[in-house]
């Protein structure tokens, strides 16, 4: 049984990655709706919190039917991440997590995300500082290391959890690596078979399949399985997931009225929460997942993601509703 201080989350948890532009609370509410155990925000930079950028203080917003939740925040400035979590915490999220982990330039050459993996005395003295500063718990996503020849991650992890990190996801990549190559799991399980490591251990990275996340509960022992890219345009896949754990067979997968609703859902509710403009916008990259296998699709698609207006988007979802209304989907 997995826990994040009191929250129980049961055996082998299936958690939604905090993926910029991607888990808001539009897409967070239709992953817990398909089997989501636990979901995050999108990082939100500690110094525009402080700063009280508009950008910033929107992604705080979360909502009771997807507890819990955790607030995801990035920063390598003491006092900046000690002012945001005072901020953070009026929110009222079940948990805040610490992004050491995104590869991005313009986070790491600040220092943050991956880029306090070339410091890891600031990333532990960080962590401590929190975990003081608040009474939510405090856990931290991170990736193996800063390149291959500086993977300390079994060290890491007992220095994190010895200054009251709660639990820890990591990325099967070093910060080098980006996210090329395959990710190796081998070093989470190293960490997760650390008789000193009593903290929930999640991987991620590749957890593209039932059958990966199988093999991640399974041959790699660990705790849970946080779940990114698989998702996007596909929030049915934690559901897909726990049917495979449970029967050793796949689910039936979405017929297309359940995806058109699903795409329907998705942007309706973007639009309600970030205005017409923004959430036509920032929900174009899911229809090429909600919408793979169809053949002949491309001008239906191609009109999905240049659209400007929702009406026209709607118009279009309806269309392909009408016009492979019977197609049937293998997987």
């Amino acid at each position: 049984m997995a826990k994040i201080g009191n929250i129980e989350l049961g055996a082998f948890p299936l958690l939604l990655a905090p993926m910029e532009d991607v888990s808001d609370p539009p897409f967070r509410a239709l992953c817990k709706e398909q089997g989501a155990d636990v979901v995050y925000t999108e990082f939100i930079s500690s110094e525009g919190l402080i700063r009280d950028a508009a950008k910033s203080v929107m992604k705080l917003d979360i909502y009771e039917k997807e507890r819990p939740v955790g607030i995801q925040i990035f920063g390598a400035v003491m006092d900046s991440m000690l002012r945001s979590v005072e901020i953070v915490e009026a929110s009222g999220p079940d948990f805040i997590d610490i992004n050491f982990g995104c590869p991005v330039k313009k986070v790491v050459s600040k220092g943050a995300g991956a880029g306090i993996l070339r410091d890891i005395d600031l990333m532990v003295s960080l962590t401590e500082a929190m975990v003081k500063h608040t009474k939510l718990p405090i856990t931290v996503k991170t990736r193996l290391g800063w390149d291959h020849d500086s993977i300390k991650i079994v060290e890491v992890a007992e220095r994190l959890q010895d200054v009251g990190c709660q639990a820890i996801a990591i990325h099967g990549r070093t910060r080098a690596q980006m996210y090329k190559g395959e990710a190796n799991w081998a070093p989470i399980a190293e960490v997760k078979n650390n008789a000193r490591m009593h903290i929930p251990v999640f991987g991620n990275g590749d957890v593209d399949s039932p059958e990966r996340a199988v093999e991640m509960r399974d041959k790699y022992g660990l705790d849970g399985a946080m779940i990114g890219r698989a998702s996007i345009g596909n929030p049915w896949f934690f559901n897909q997931v726990k049917h495979y754990f449970e029967t050793g067979t796949h689910a039936t997968p979405p017929t297309l009225s359940e995806r058109v609703a699903a795409a329907r859902r998705h942007l309706e509710m973007s639009i309600d929460w970030k205005g017409e403009q923004l959430g036509v916008f920032e929900t174009r990259r899911h229809y090429t997942n909600y919408f793979k296998g169809i053949p002949d699709f491309k001008p239906y698609r191609t009109r999905l993601v240049t659209s400007d207006a929702s009406a026209d988007v709607f118009s279009t979802l309806d269309e392909i509703k009408q016009e492979f209304g019977s197609m049937v989907f293998t997987h």
